[in-house]
C-alpha cells in the first residue's frame, strides 16, 4: 500500500509540473526547467551523501573505533541482505540518525551521540533497522526524483514571474500569476507528502529487519522527546536536511500536519506495536539482531556499557 501511494503522489507531481509547465512556460520552458533541475539533482544525487555528513561533522568508525555499534550495524545489515554501509557518528547531543547515499552499494548510516547515549541495545538495533530499510528501499532515489520534480516547477514558477510565463495562455496575466505562486505550494506539499509515506515504509521494513518492532516503537518515543528539548543547531541552519532524520530535528513540529516532513510519532508508534502484534501473535518473537557480548566492557552511570578504556564524559559509550 505504501508503494501504490509513493507511486500515486509521484504521478500526482509529475501531473502538476506537465499542466504548470505547458500554461506558464511553454513546452520550450518546461523542457529548459526540466533540464536544469535534472542537473542539480543530479549532481546532489552524487555528492548529498558527502555533503550531508559533512555539513554535521559526520566521523567514520569501525570496528576498531567503535566495536559494539559497528557490529551491531553490520549484524542487522546482514539480516537485511544489504552490502555493508559506512558507519558514522555525529556529535551532537539531540538524538537522532539518517541514512545517505545514492544506493545500497554507496550507503552511510550516522547516528549522533545523543542517541547512542540515551537508547538502549534493543532500541538502537530498531532505529539503525529503520534506516538500513531506508536504504533498501532505496529511499534516497525516490526523493530524488520527487526534488527534481519539484525544484522544475520552483523554476517554472520564478519563469512566470519575471517573464510573465507563456503569452499563448489563455487563462490570462493574473491566472498565471496565481498558478506561480500556488503552483510550488502544491510541489511541495506532495513531496512532503511523499516522505511521511517513506517514513511509515522504514518503519515496517526496520521493525521487521530488527526483529522487534517494539524496539523501535520505545525508541521513537525517546528520540521524539529528546529531539523537542534539544536545538539541533546544524539542522536548524540546514532545515532543507530535516526530512532525512528518523524523527523531525526542527523545533516547533509535534504534529502530523500538511508542512511537516514526518508522520506524528504517535501514528508511527500505533502502526509499529499493531505489526508487533502481528508478528509475535500464535507464536514467540521472532529472533532479534545479534548482540555481541564484549569482554571489556564496564557499565557506566547509564548501565550503557562503556567499551574499552575508562568513561570520558560527552563521549558516546558507542565509539
Amino acid at each position: 500500500m505504501n508503494y501504490l501511494k509513493t507511486g500515486m503522489l509521484i504521478a500526482a507531481i509529475t501531473a502538476i509540473f506537465l499542466g504548470v509547465g505547458a500554461l506558464i512556460g511553454g513546452q520550450t520552458g518546461m523542457m529548459i526547467a526540466f533540464v536544469i533541475a535534472v542537473g542539480l539533482n543530479f549532481f546532489a544525487y552524487w555528492n548529498s551523501d558527502k555533503m550531508v555528513l559533512r555539513m554535521y561533522g559526520a566521523k567514520e568508525v569501525d570496528a576498531t573505533t567503535a566495536p559494539e555499534f559497528y557490529k551491531l550495524v553490520a549484524d542487522l545489515a546482514l539480516r537485511a541482505d544489504l552490502p555493508m554501509p559506512r558507519v558514522y557518528i555525529m556529535e551532537n547531543p539531540q538524538p537522532n540518525a539518517f541514512a545517505t547515499g545514492r544506493n545500497p552499494e554507496n550507503a552511510a548510516v550516522a547516528a549522533t551521540t545523543g542517541l547512542l547515549k540515551i537508547l538502549n541495545r534493543d532500541e538502537i538495533a530498531g532505529v539503525m533497522a529503520h534506516e538500513l530499510a531506508h536504504v533498501k528501499n532505496r529511499d534516497t532515489l525516490i526523493m530524488t526524483i520527487t526534488a527534481t520534480l519539484a525544484g522544475a516547477i520552483s523554476m517554472l514558477a520564478n519563469f512566470a514571474m519575471f517573464f510573465g510565463g507563456n503569452r499563448n495562455s489563455n487563462v490570462g496575466f493574473i491566472g498565471i500569476i496565481a498558478t506561480a505562486l500556488l503552483a510550488p505550494v502544491a510541489a511541495m506539499l506532495v513531496q512532503m507528502a511523499i516522505s511521511r509515506t517513506r517514513e511509515y515504509s522504514a518503519d515496517q521494513l526496520g521493525g521487521q529487519i530488527c526483529g522487534n518492532p517494539e524496539s523501535l516503537a520505545s525508541a521513537l518515543a525517546k528520540l521524539e522527546k529528546g529531539a523537542r528539548h534539544i536545538e539541533n543547531y546544524e539542522a536548524e541552519r540546514n532545515p532543507a536536511s530535516a526530512s532525512l532524520f528518523i524523527v523531525n530535528p526542527l523545533s516547533g513540529h509535534r504534529a502530523d500536519n500538511l508542512f511537516s516532513t514526518h508522520p506524528s510519532t504517535a501514528n508511527r508508534i500505533a502502526r509499529l506495536r499493531d505489526l508487533a502484534s502481528s508478528m509475535f501473535r500464535g507464536g514467540a518473537p521472532q529472533k532479534r539482531a545479534s548482540r555481541p557480548k564484549p569482554t571489556t566492557a564496564r557499565r557506566g552511570r547509564s548501565g550503557i556499557p562503556h567499551v574499552g578504556g575508562k568513561p570520558k564524559d560527552n563521549k558516546s559509550p558507542w565509539g
